[in-house]
């Protein structure tokens, strides 16, 4: 369902099992990344704690990976044949960000 956010000007329909999916994968991100806090501030040994770093940062690509072929598949299609050919552009800016 959409929902409209005085934050977001643009909302994304996604079914339920998308939204749990997605969901799912970032409460496991965000538990690794508690988990590299807890090692900080416990003293933990640096390698140890960058390869959990760097386990964080593959999976946050893999989760904008997903995420961005979903935007593609889904949402530009969609704007491009009801005439909004501005998302492209935006698709345009968004992998800049990625690329940079």
């Amino acid at each position: 369902m959409e929902k409209n956010c005085c934050k977001y000007s643009k909302t994304t329909f996604r079914t339920k099992e998308e939204s749990v999916k997605m969901i799912h994968r970032l409460n496991r991100i965000e538990g690794q990344v508690k988990g590299i806090k807890k090692m900080v501030e416990s003293g933990a040994y640096c390698t140890d704690v960058l390869v959990q770093v760097c386990a964080v940062s593959k999976a946050l690509n893999a989760f904008s990976k997903q995420l961005l072929s979903t935007h593609i598949k889904n949402c530009v299609v969609n704007d491009i044949k009801n005439g909004n050919e501005q998302t492209v552009e935006e698709l345009v800016d968004v992998v800049k960000k990625f690329i940079n």
